[in-house]
């Protein structure tokens, strides 16, 4: 039966904890980064929605112009 060196299982705790706090470091810009890109995202989405409605907006009024116009012929 071998006994274990407390100061060996030490160092190995210790090199767990620093390696699971560097990843959770990673872990956190990664989420950072991850919500600035939903934020972004959600920016351009507002915008291509306007857009999409100026768009409809205009062709409702094109239609409307046409047929005003075929009425008076």
């Amino acid at each position: 039966m071998s006994e274990r060196d407390p100061q060996a299982e030490l160092h190995k705790l210790l090199a767990r904890i620093d390696l699971i706090g560097a990843r959770m470091q990673r872990l956190q810009e990664e989420n950072r980064s991850l919500r600035q890109q939903v934020e972004q995202m959600a920016g351009e989405r507002a915008q291509l929605l306007s857009k999409q409605e100026q768009a409809r907006s205009r062709v409702e009024a094109m239609i409307g112009r046409l047929k005003s116009l075929e009425q008076h012929t």
